[in-house]
């Protein structure tokens, strides 16, 4: 048995008598994303957890997601591997920040993406991930809408939905936007009868040059479903281990920069010390926990 193998054979029984479920998102290590329960984005991932009867929930991710995972399932212990993994565009905004942006649009609803921490989530009116961002700000009764963080996320939001005045944070996802249309260009020269598939979080250049912008779940859907054979993919590289695994038959494209070091932090002995010692429990205070709630709840409501 190899050590991974042993590993991994540990972290079942642990798991098992502590009732516990484990979440891996799609950037995820390999062997990580082998272990998991449920795989996919993060919120996705809070929603899957809170509907089981698991009593502990190891989220392998960053910590705005496991912050995520506590809101929706306020009784249950929420751990992880590595409290040390973080996101650089959710550190790019504070309550403070927050407060600030919104002082010359008092009246303007804040649409907050997911990638946030619960803090600015609960200073907020409304959350929003990647997949459903256009149908939040749709939904919102307002002319005017403050969205944050990610401005390369908010000015492709701006584009679908003209009739409204979107105003954008300064902040970025530091992994997407080291997606050049360059690299892209440079695939597309070399294999041309790939698919291009962008996120959302990249910059504009690269979306208008994609064939398909989308979410990490828009994009596994989307590859299942295409009939193209060769697709390059214009997000963090570790989501081309569930494209490869699920269509065998298909060929998946990395942009070879495009490495998130936070979602790497994970490792299987980390799993397995977590889980023996019931480390890494992420807690949200009461009074930031039941705003932040409502405002994925409210998001959660349009379906």
């Amino acid at each position: 048995m190899t050590d991974q193998a042993a590993l991994a054979e540990e972290i079942e029984q642990l798991k098992a008598e502590r009732n516990a479920v484990i979440l891996a998102h799609n950037y995820q290590l390999p062997e990580i994303q082998d272990l998991a329960d449920f795989r996919g984005d993060s919120l996705g991932l809070s929603q899957e957890a809170a509907a089981t009867d698991a009593d502990v929930i190891v989220f392998c991710g960053v910590h705005f997601m496991a912050q995520t995972a506590k809101l929706l399932s306020p009784k249950k212990t929420v751990l992880m591997p590595d409290t040390s993994a973080g996101c650089p565009m959710a550190d790019m905004i504070t309550p403070e920040s927050l407060a600030g942006f919104r002082e010359p649009y008092p009246e303007a609803p804040v649409v907050a993406y997911v990638n946030t921490t619960a803090e600015v989530k609960a200073g907020s009116d409304i959350c929003c991930t990647s997949s459903n961002a256009v149908r939040v700000v749709e939904s919102v009764d307002a002319d005017t809408v403050l969205f944050v963080p990610d401005a390369n996320l908010g000015e492709w939001v701006q584009e679908q939905v003209p009739d409204k005045q979107i105003i954008l944070y300064p902040g970025h996802c530091h992994v997407h936007v080291t997606i050049r249309p360059e690299a892209v260009a440079q695939l597309k020269q070399e294999h041309p009868e790939a698919v291009v598939m962008a996120h959302p979080e990249c910059v504009k250049e690269v979306r208008d040059s994609a064939d398909v912008v989308a979410s990490t779940g828009g994009m596994v859907r989307f590859a299942r479903e295409s009939e193209a054979r060769e697709f390059i993919v214009g997000t963090e590289r570790g989501l081309c281990y569930p494209l490869r695994r699920e269509n065998p038959g298909k060929v998946f494209y990395e942009i070879e920069a495009a490495l998130c070091p936070n979602m790497k932090k994970t490792t299987l002995p980390k799993v397995l010390h977590c889980l023996r010692e019931m480390t890494g429990e992420i807690t949200v205070p009461a009074e930031i926990a039941e705003p932040a709630r409502r405002t994925v709840e409210r998001m959660v409501a349009l379906g």
